[in-house]
């Protein structure tokens, strides 16, 4: 056990002493919150364009509709006809719009035409279609004889509460918040299992073609190396998010605080409403912030957390050991390439169907690929948010350990054997005969 200490404490050391290791845990919260910044800045910029629209209606039936928006502008050209609108568009206008005169509304509704010089926004043609869809079926029910205040009067909006059967009430944003929250820890089992188990496997492959390894383990068993590696680099990785984590929910609250971004954007719109509607608008907000405290307040917390643990750790010791088999099987890292894809896979099937299964979060697919060791890390935190029986989460965790404990065996056979072989590139059947020795 002192063996293994220091073995972790010179892995732990050797890793947090690097210099890329320190350089990136001061820039990875930097860039993490400028690329988000530079995203928020570039929609804002985005959506601040005003596109001029010009409109040739030779029907006489549409242009009423054409009302401007914040962020797009209309112009009548109809008395110019078409083909001197499309002139002018040239050089003045985002686009033109034609609407052909037409003997029926069905034929107007296929005969609209949009041109431009550049492929138009999708928003905007959607925008504007939905407009005019909403004017045609107007004029189709006045053709009817229907009073269209009646039926406009008749529209409902319909919102379904979903309550489960001992009283617990759930809504759309609850939903969001289950989905973002599982999203988000299965993605960061993701990225850790993928970022320190090749670290591993980088750290393994280099002291092999040193030749430090030699003078290593005529010290410490092999297994005690190969796992001492393991949860030196893991404490090494922890500590490095904690301090991303930690640092760019400072920097997120220090800018959020500098700039006032969320009290600008507010206080503009809210500069453009009467006091009625700030009133509501504000009245919205507190209601849906209060329902968003509630819904949290309603999620598994604990067995989050303590599931999280239990996964984070349960992944990364299965997949860094046989990481770290693999580079104590080759002798550079371009031989490992051979033997990434086999183990990558379960990875992106995982993170596929864990994405994949929130839609229905207690069917054959989420339980059984949450219950498969090589998924269950990512798969099974992705659905405890919406809810997961003791047993499947017990069960889930007692085959992770049974997994980690046999791959850890296996992976161990390779590590001593491979340690030491040179100037040899292995292919699965040498795996496959140092498994037997």
């Amino acid at each position: 056990m002192n063996k293994l200490k220091l073995i972790i404490k010179r892995e732990f050391l050797a890793k947090v002493k690097n210099k890329s290791f320190i350089v990136m845990t001061i820039l990875s919260p930097l860039l993490m919150v400028g690329l988000f910044m530079l995203i928020i800045f570039l929609n804002q910029k985005n959506s601040e364009e005003i596109r001029t629209v010009a409109f040739v209606d030779d029907s006489q039936l549409l242009t009423a509709v054409f009302k401007d928006t914040d962020n797009t502008k209309y112009v009548d050209l109809t008395a110019i006809g078409l083909e001197e609108a499309r002139k002018q568009t040239e050089n003045s206008y985002y686009g033109i719009l034609y609407i052909p005169k037409s003997d029926t509304l069905e034929n107007l509704s296929k005969g609209i035409l949009f041109y431009s010089e550049d492929s138009p926004s999708l928003n905007l043609i959607s925008a504007i279609e939905n407009k005019l869809e909403k004017k045609i079926r107007d004029l189709k029910i006045e053709q009817l004889n229907i009073d269209i205040n009646q039926v406009k009067s008749a529209e409902t909006d319909v919102e379904i509460t979903s309550e489960n059967f001992s009283g617990e009430k759930s809504s759309k944003i609850g939903s969001i918040l289950k989905m973002i929250t599982g999203g988000g820890f299965g993605y960061l089992i993701f990225m850790f299992i993928i970022i320190y188990g090749t670290s591993v496997m980088r750290s393994v492959i280099e002291e092999k073609t040193s030749r430090i390894i030699e003078v290593i383990i005529s010290s410490v068993k092999p297994f005690q190396l190969m796992l001492g590696k393991i949860l030196g680099n893991a404490l090494a990785g922890v500590l490095q998010f904690i301090i991303w984590m930690v640092s760019a929910g400072f920097l997120m609250f220090v800018i959020a605080s500098v700039f006032g971004l969320e009290s600008a954007s507010s206080s503009s719109a809210m500069g453009q409403m009467n006091p009625e509607m700030v009133q509501q608008v504000q009245e919205t907000a507190m209601s849906e912030l209060q329902l968003a405290f509630l819904e949290v307040k309603n999620l598994p917390i604990l067995t989050i957390f303590f599931s999280f643990i239990v996964y984070f750790i349960g992944g990364y010791l299965i997949y860094s050991s046989i990481y770290a088999a693999i580079g104590a099987a080759v002798d550079s890292e371009t031989d490992t390439q051979q033997f990434m894809m086999p183990v990558m896979l379960p990875l992106i099937i995982a993170i596929y169907v864990g994405f994949s299964v929130i839609e229905n979060p207690h069917g054959p697919i989420a339980l059984g690929f949450s219950l498969f060791p090589l998924t269950s890390p990512i798969v099974m935190l992705m659905r405890i948010p919406f809810g997961v029986p003791w047993w499947q989460i017990l069960t889930s965790m007692i085959l992770l350990i049974g997994t980690f404990i046999l791959i850890v065996w296996f992976a161990a056979k390779i590590y001593r054997v491979g340690i030491l072989m040179y100037g040899k590139k292995p292919t699965y059947k040498d795996l496959y005969k140092w498994l037997r020795y």
